[in-house]
């Protein structure tokens, strides 16, 4: 089977250079550079970022899905961008907001992540990720005195039951 067609055949867009030399059991690490550049250069992967690349030029890919491999590691959307989604606040949100275990800014393919850092006994909790109860959590959890403006349509009894089992309180 051609390389190619190990590719195509993932429902994926998005691989790591890890991830590409496990696929095509490529284990010189020379071989595997080379291999990933001639694809390249014939238009068949797009780098995205230092040792990442896709199938799909950039404007096609899903913007959370991107963040979360490019921080490449334990981490969930969550905060201000679930909370604007869910129309829990107004204002208009510009970076997508990431959770994982380091904090850190970058911008790929025209778009801005903030990436805020949680404990491990927080982080790797997974009750209600995902939700908007457990984005408020988080919020709350960052910014105490955090402004939600659809307070009303917020289950509290859920956020609050969120809140002690991830151990925010």
């Amino acid at each position: 089977m051609y390389k190619i067609d190990k590719l195509l055949k993932l429902n994926r867009d998005l691989y790591h250079t890890g991830d590409l030399g496990i696929l095509w059991e490529i284990t010189n690490k020379n071989t595997l550079y080379t291999t990933i550049k001639r694809y390249v250069q014939k238009g068949i992967l797009i780098p995205v970022h230092k040792g990442l690349y896709s199938t799909k030029p950039l404007n096609k890919l899903d913007p959370v899905s991107l963040g979360l491999a490019i921080v490449h590691n334990y981490a969930y959307a969550s905060c201000e961008m679930v909370l604007a989604k869910e129309g829990l606040i107004n204002q208009i949100v510009f970076p997508i907001t990431l959770v994982s275990s380091k904090s850190q800014k970058f911008s790929v393919g025209g778009y801005d992540y903030v990436v805020r850092k949680l404990a491990d006994k927080y982080l790797y909790n997974p009750e209600g990720i995902g939700t908007p109860e457990r984005a408020v959590a988080d919020m709350l959890y960052f910014r105490p005195s955090y402004q939600i403006d659809g307070e009303n349509i917020i289950d509290w009894n859920q956020v609050k039951f969120i809140q002690k089992e991830v151990g925010y309180i």
